[in-house]
């Protein structure tokens, strides 16, 4: 199994990961996105933050992704994880290193805090949260209708890093050292 870098390229794989959630709650949207609007927006994630594809044989088995929790300034330290894993690796322990290498790489950056949103129920997104230290700060009730019915969404957050003030801008992922992130993806995916 490897882990790397996504790219535009990644998208087919990607969205046949997704696919397998888009008729379930645990994403919002209705509508499976064209591979053009899905390479869209890995490459505009990819600009500033790390979005992580993990391969088994040249097959996508699963990714990971950070981008802003909200836009305006102040909030640039703070950021939304995203993970969706192929149903054949879930409960295999992929969820745990894809998220910890996402984490440490956003600690490179000079992230503060990450935030999961996670659709209620989901006892395997609840335990991956609670198993890598973020605590549950509240829930929003009936926060979005899918799947036939109106759903709870719980947010988790961790903090990554010291408050100091001020902070130092974030460093962009890809002006992070090279050496330092092929050791944090080996450490994860040796």
């Amino acid at each position: 199994m490897t882990v790397r870098f996504a790219t535009e390229a990644d998208a087919p794989g990607l969205l046949a990961v997704y696919a397998q959630y888009i008729d379930t709650a645990v994403t919002f949207e209705y509508d499976l996105p064209t591979e053009a609007a899905f390479a869209a927006r890995v490459r505009d994630i990819a600009q500033r933050w790390p979005y992580l594809v993990c391969q088994r044989d040249g097959a996508v088995t699963g990714y990971a992704y950070a981008h802003p929790a909200r836009e305006r300034p102040a909030y640039g330290w703070y950021v939304e994880l995203s993970i969706y894993l192929d149903r054949a690796e879930t409960g295999k322990g992929l969820g745990g290193r894809l998220y910890g290498l996402l984490l440490d790489i956003l600690r490179a950056q000079g992230v503060k805090t990450a935030m999961g949103c996670v659709t209620m129920p989901n006892p395997a997104s609840e335990a991956l949260h609670a198993a890598l230290g973020f605590r549950r700060i509240g829930t929003s009730p009936k926060a979005g209708y899918k799947s036939g019915a109106w759903r709870d969404v719980a947010w988790f957050e961790k903090p990554l890093a010291p408050y100091d003030s001020p902070p130092p801008p974030i460093v962009p992922v890809r002006e992070l050292d090279g050496e330092l992130v092929t050791g944090l993806m080996k450490k994860y995916f040796p």
